[in-house]
């Protein structure tokens, strides 16, 4: 379970920073990067919640499963 909770996290994240990529390039986000010098908030917002289903993905996939302990 927790390995699939970590793969649909995965997955989840590459559609965010897709996401904050097709943001990027958008009219109001290039108007921002020229004005401000800094993308779009709506953009580094994609990009650090991708970032952060990232890592957390990856810590789940990867980590051993945790099974209970049996109380005795």
């Amino acid at each position: 379970m927790q390995r699939a909770v970590g793969i649909a996290l995965l997955v989840v994240a590459a559609l965010l920073i897709v996401w904050g990529i097709n943001s990027g390039d958008s009219l109001s986000s290039e108007l921002s990067e020229t004005f401000r010098g800094t993308p779009s908030d709506r953009t580094v917002w994609f990009y650090v919640g991708g970032a952060i289903a990232a890592i957390l993905g990856l810590f789940l996939t990867f980590s051993p499963p945790r099974h209970p302990r049996a109380s005795t």
